[in-house]
């Protein structure tokens, strides 16, 4: 039988990407949205459709149950298309609390359904001022005035999933760019291509122990030596368009 990996947050940037590669890796991909308009863009990637959403806490816990994966993704977030200035306030409020209370509904769910392994978001560009490039051990900035919000829903995300009863492995991802993030260039300060998020998080499902891994481009900003020594994880991995 085919492994059985669920996917929260698959209709997203990283989430579409993902499933492409696991589906033609062979797994039975189980994928969330939010939106039933997006369930048949999803059946056309191969994967099993489910509408919910991660603060219906009961919906959630019956869904992922009733999946029965091996494996648990998240790849959840709440953000406006391009990160559009005029609207990334809210959307600040609205991700922390996914960071917070989304992820402890679905740490729940992964651990009632037998999951052995959570695969999780983050990002690696909250760590507090200090020398670079950083490591997985630098402190967040969780107390800076502007980004201490961001950092400490960071903070609770990691820890819930790297102290639940599976193994844990975290993904902190650089600054995304690439099809369905709205930048076509790198932005400075560790950028990451959401082709090479997709491939870590593929890689992560069978490679590592619980814990955080950085994942950027190696520009200086984060070290990488860890995902590159754990979970043979390199950037530069692109995936090849139909037709090209």
């Amino acid at each position: 039988m085919k492994r059985r990996v669920f996917i929260a947050g698959a209709s997203g940037a990283i989430g579409r990407r993902l499933c492409r590669l696991l589906v033609d890796d062979g797994w039975s991909v189980v994928g969330t949205t939010r939106s039933p308009a997006k369930t048949q863009m999803l059946q056309d990637l191969g994967v099993e459709p489910v509408v919910v959403d991660v603060f219906d806490e009961a919906l959630l816990m019956e869904t992922v149950c009733k999946a029965r994966p091996e494996i648990v993704v998240h790849q959840l977030t709440d953000l406006p298309p391009a990160l559009d200035p005029a609207r990334m306030a809210d959307a600040l409020v609205r991700n922390a609390r996914l960071r917070e209370v989304g992820t402890r509904n679905l740490v729940a769910a992964a651990t009632a359904a037998g999951a052995g392994r959570m695969v999780a978001q983050s990002i690696s560009f909250v760590y507090a001022p200090g020398p670079t490039p950083f490591t997985e051990e630098a402190p967040l900035c969780v107390d800076d005035p502007d980004y201490g919000e961001t950092a400490r829903a960071v903070a609770s995300l990691e820890e819930q999933v790297v102290s639940a009863p599976f193994v844990g492995i975290v993904l902190r991802y650089g600054k995304l760019y690439g099809p369905g993030t709205g930048f076509d260039a790198p932005p400075p300060g560790g950028p990451l291509h959401v082709d090479d998020a997709a491939d870590a998080a593929r890689r992560a499902l069978t490679r590592g122990e619980s814990g955080v891994y950085n994942i950027a481009e190696d520009d200086g900003t984060v070290s990488i030596r860890k995902a590159v020594d754990v979970l043979g994880w390199v950037p530069g991995f692109r995936i090849t368009e139909p037709g090209s």
